[in-house]
């Protein structure tokens, strides 16, 4: 299996509407589409390599669990058939056939809606130097990548440029209104509920994720992308041992490779070895397989 690496769009007559770490998006009338390209980033840089086959993995199985997951909260996806999309997105497949969709605009929440099932990352940082996570204190003794007895809501709050910040709900209940908060809370808790079950069906430990979350006219609704290997902690079950780092179907193989050259985590980014490259690729589409039972298109 293989393709091309694609690490921007470019669609001449269309003015990109924003670009981000990975996606680049573009109006479509009332809608948007969103381009998943092949570039990875790490301590929120983008590296000069990019990954085959990871735009079409965050797309396909962002829509996934849209499906999976539409009986517990409205989603902005669309369509993902090209011939859908209003003109003249159709002349320009090549780029957007598997990494694409269109989706419904919407106003994005300001707010990173973090459910941890066990201690990892930055939960696991703070709570080392405080006992605490988000403003949650937890009990004495943890060891890292423990199981939490019942899943935390651990928001962050967007940052424009740097690291996102994580804050108290609290602190978000004073930003968007407690209401809001509750509903976001809420709606977080539940899907992963549902998808943490789906994943240990198929052997997977949904360790933790982040969810973002617009509005429009009919109310609240999840956008962006949705539990893929960019945005959660998937580890093997059969590999689960407590007490320090999991092996994982995400990008913390990359984040450790930059780690291990010493690279001080500003621009300009490194490139990655072809190794690692073929690695990181390993890990996305294995992920993608579990989960879904299939190989992305």
């Amino acid at each position: 299996m293989t393709s091309p690496v694609l690490t921007e769009t470019d669609l001449p007559g269309l003015k990109v509407s924003a670009r981000g770490k990975v996606r680049d998006i573009y109006a479509a009338g009332d809608n948007l589409v969103m381009v998943a390209s092949d570039r990875i980033s790490a301590y929120d840089c983008v590296l000069a390599t990019g990954i085959p086959h990871k735009g079409q993995v965050l797309t396909q199985l962002s829509i996934f669990w849209f499906g999976f997951l539409k009986d517990v909260i409205r989603n902005h996806f669309l369509s993902a058939r090209i011939e859908d999309y209003p003109d003249p997105f159709p002349k320009f497949r090549a780029q957007l056939e598997g990494r694409s969709m269109l989706v419904r605009a919407a106003q994005p929440i300001p707010i990173e809606c973090v459910v941890r099932g066990y201690l990892s990352g930055s939960g696991w940082k703070e709570y080392r130097a405080s006992g605490r996570t988000s403003g949650i204190t937890l009990p004495a003794g943890l060891r890292e990548s423990d199981r939490l007895s019942e899943p935390l809501f651990t928001p962050a709050a967007k940052a424009t440029t740097g690291h996102d910040e994580n804050i108290s709900f609290d602190e978000i209940a004073s930003r968007i209104g407690r209401e809001l908060a509750e509903k976001l809370r809420e709606a977080s808790f539940a899907i992963y509920s549902k998808a943490s079950r789906h994943a240990e069906q198929n052997g997977i430990i949904l360790a933790d994720t982040k969810f973002e979350f617009g509005t429009d006219e009919q109310g609240v609704l999840l956008i962006d992308e949705a539990l893929t290997p960019d945005s959660s902690r998937f580890w093997p079950q059969d590999g689960y041992r407590p007490g320090g780092p999991q092996p994982s179907f995400d990008k913390q193989y990359v984040r450790d490779y930059v780690e291990s050259i010493g690279w001080n985590k500003q621009p300009p980014a490194p490139a990655l070895p072809p190794p690692v490259v073929e690695q990181t690729t390993k890990k996305y589409l294995e992920i993608f397989r579990r989960l879904t039972g299939r190989e992305p298109s």
